[in-house]
């Protein structure tokens, strides 16, 4: 949360060139306080894994969130019982009138698919046209981050060599930047996908900055001029196992997967990974809360 002081005390400007959130008496005084409205588009199969990850990160802020979670209705999960659907997830029909303060679009294991091959590309295209004049910023997470960059922005995603697996260092490449106050200059994020976008077509793209890359992961995250919209391109909210048990998993498919890098010690996956990521990865929902809904979302939530 941001810290008040007296409008005049000269701490304010130093506090701010240093990127520290200062918040004015006036400010304070005239702020109007209510409860973040976020919605969680869960396109990911285990979903209950993924929503309690996602829930995890959002959870730990002094903000009030009221949390809803959308599925599609043009594809049915066959990895989460039908019980769980209908108790807790929405569908866009039932939401499509309403406005957000922030939203969330998830990745889905389907990247090696073209676009339109994917069974709900139709109703994915419809909520992604639908976010931009009923949420005031969305965040999209890796396959979710490539099919919004082509939905909105025509940047395609390009198959890798080999599936990029592992836990990889990163750049900040705008401290300035709110999403990244109290990063480390490097930091650490996994990731798990078999195609990218290239740096190149996100420099070439009018209103888009690249903020975050990573030396052997590629672009990591990207953003609108306007913040309205995020893209990261890894998986900040991974549990410590996740990537063990998707190597695991493969294996078990009989599948030429290779060791997760940077993950397991001494790449040994009989060892226990040790987690390098977690602080990172809550500073980056955490300050997405904070700064670029919490902090300029209208407080009459119909005038966004």
């Amino acid at each position: 949360m941001p810290i008040k002081i007296p409008d005049s005390l000269p701490a304010r400007t130093i506090l701010e060139g240093e990127n520290i959130f200062v918040m004015t008496e006036y400010r304070a005084i005239h702020q109007d306080i209510r409860p973040l409205n976020v919605l969680i588009l869960n396109l990911m199969p285990t979903k209950i894994v993924t929503e309690t990850q996602l829930l995890r990160k959002l959870s730990n802020t002094p903000l009030q969130i009221e949390v809803e979670l959308l599925r599609t209705s043009s594809y049915q999960s066959q990895h989460t019982a039908s019980d769980h659907l209908e108790s807790f997830y929405t569908t866009f029909a039932q939401v499509r009138e309403r406005k957000f303060d922030g939203m969330i679009i998830t990745g889905a294991p389907v990247e090696n698919l073209e676009f339109d091959q994917v069974d709900y590309w139709d109703e994915l295209c419809e909520i992604m046209a639908w976010s931009r004049t009923h949420v005031h910023s969305t965040l999209h997470i890796c396959w979710g981050a490539q099919a919004g960059l082509y939905f909105h922005h025509s940047i395609q995603k390009r198959t890798l060599p080999k599936k990029l697996f592992g836990v990889y260092d990163h750049k900040v490449l705008k401290p300035s930047s709110p999403l990244f106050r109290g990063f480390d200059d490097r930091f650490l994020a996994p990731h798990s996908r078999y195609t990218e976008v290239w740096r190149e077509d996100i420099l070439n793209a009018p209103g888009l900055e690249l903020i975050a890359e990573s030396e052997e992961a590629g672009v990591f995250a990207v953003k609108t001029e306007d913040s309205r919209q995020f893209f990261i391109m890894g998986h900040p909210e991974y549990d410590s196992d996740t990537l063990a048990r998707e190597y695991w998993r493969d294996v078990e498919k009989g599948l030429d997967i290779a060791v997760p890098a940077h993950y397991f010690p001494d790449d040994d996956p009989t060892r226990a990974p040790i987690v390098r990521w977690r602080s990172a990865g809550q500073l980056l929902y955490t300050n997405f809360l904070n700064y670029y809904v919490y902090q300029t979302t209208p407080y009459n939530i119909g005038e966004i």
